[in-house]
């Protein structure tokens, strides 16, 4: 089986006793060391008003994070466009190009990353439902402003009829644009993304389930739009490498009472520690949800991890897997780093190298 490219997508986990300050240079240090080890991307994803996350703002995270590595890409999984006017999106990711060229990837969403509330704040009492119906041409709006050339925007004049067109660029003088890469966990995301010929992730690290299918309708569809090249598509897995399996997973058990707690109404706070995930007690049916939930997550030791992780690759056809490591902290651990997610990144990239 051919070994994969390996990327990162990071939450920005924040653990009891921890600031949001501690938790970011915790993900810094990852990003170097991913960086370091050569692997491909690392993306920050966008989520809002939750005490476990700190990843509320990937374009200043983005700035941050390229600034501190030297050659991994670095971008968004992924900004949720209905929470954004367009050109607000296309001007910061125009200028994260300008910055730091040809390492930019700009990963767009439509889910609202949050709770009911705050979902409103973010679209100022907007409806929802309009704001995802939208969605493909926002993307279009993104597109075109982020090029070189800008966009003829023209507004409409009086009694509904053509007004004054205007040139409108998302930065004065560019000389190129990041990737745009749709992502998405259903059916809707893999259309647009083969009918507007942009690469796409779905997220198979959220459930494990229906990976197959919306990536046979992304291609498909993409071959029907007549698109030249071919599409383009990686897979998010959650992962945690250790030196046993039993280690690796007393290190996913925080993570895994987090998703449970999420998925049962129990909220989402800054996540347990290592120690006090194991000595936590759930329900049978709570701990069987926990099981199905784990089910497709990727935890073991590295032979074992590398192994499954060929095996993923070669099922769906890909080239390139992004890992979210999951590995919780220990108690003693230091406030300002993740041990046990830097072991998962070193440990992953010898057993594939």
């Amino acid at each position: 089986m051919t070994t994969p490219a390996l990327s990162v997508l990071d939450l920005i986990p924040v653990r009891r006793g921890q600031t949001t300050g501690q938790a970011l240079r915790a993900s810094t240090r990852l990003a170097r060391l991913a960086d370091q080890l050569g692997y491909r991307r690392f993306w920050v994803a966008e989520h809002h008003n939750t005490e476990a996350v700190a990843s509320t703002n990937p374009p200043v995270l983005i700035a941050m994070l390229a600034a501190a590595t030297e050659r991994i890409r670095v971008g968004s999984g992924g900004v949720m466009l209905p929470n954004h006017a367009p050109l607000v999106v296309a001007e910061q990711f125009a200028l994260l190009e300008a910055a730091f060229p040809d390492r930019i990837d700009l990963g767009i969403g439509r889910a609202p990353g949050t709770d009911p509330v705050t979902n409103w704040v973010l679209r100022q009492g907007l409806d929802e439902t309009a704001a995802v119906e939208r969605f493909g041409q926002a993307v279009h709006e993104v597109l075109a402003m982020m090029h070189p050339g800008g966009a003829a925007i023209t507004l409409p004049g009086p009694g509904g009829g053509p007004g004054r067109t205007q040139a409108l660029r998302a930065t004065p003088s560019a000389v190129g644009s990041p990737p745009v890469w749709l992502l998405g966990s259903s059916d809707y995301s893999a259309r647009l993304a083969a009918e507007q010929g942009l690469p796409y992730v779905f997220a198979h690290h959220f459930s494990g389930q229906g990976t197959a299918e919306a990536l046979e309708l992304y291609r498909s569809g993409w071959q029907q739009a007549g698109h030249d090249g071919s599409p383009t598509t990686f897979l998010t897995v959650n992962v945690v490498v250790a030196d046993t399996e039993a280690e690796a997973v007393r290190r996913a058990r925080p993570h895994l009472l987090a998703m449970v707690a999420l998925r049962t109404g129990g909220g989402f706070g800054p996540q347990a520690t290592v120690e006090e995930a194991a000595e936590t007690e759930l329900s049978a049916t709570h701990e069987q949800l926990g099981v199905q939930m784990s089910a497709p997550w990727v935890v073991g030791d590295p032979a074992t991890v590398a192994d499954r992780l060929r095996g993923l690759a070669a099922e769906f056809g890909v080239d390139e897997v992004m890992v979210h490591p999951v590995a919780g902290a220990a108690a003693a651990d230091p406030l300002d780093r993740t041990p046990a997610r830097e072991e998962t990144l070193q440990r992953l990239a010898e057993a594939l190298a």
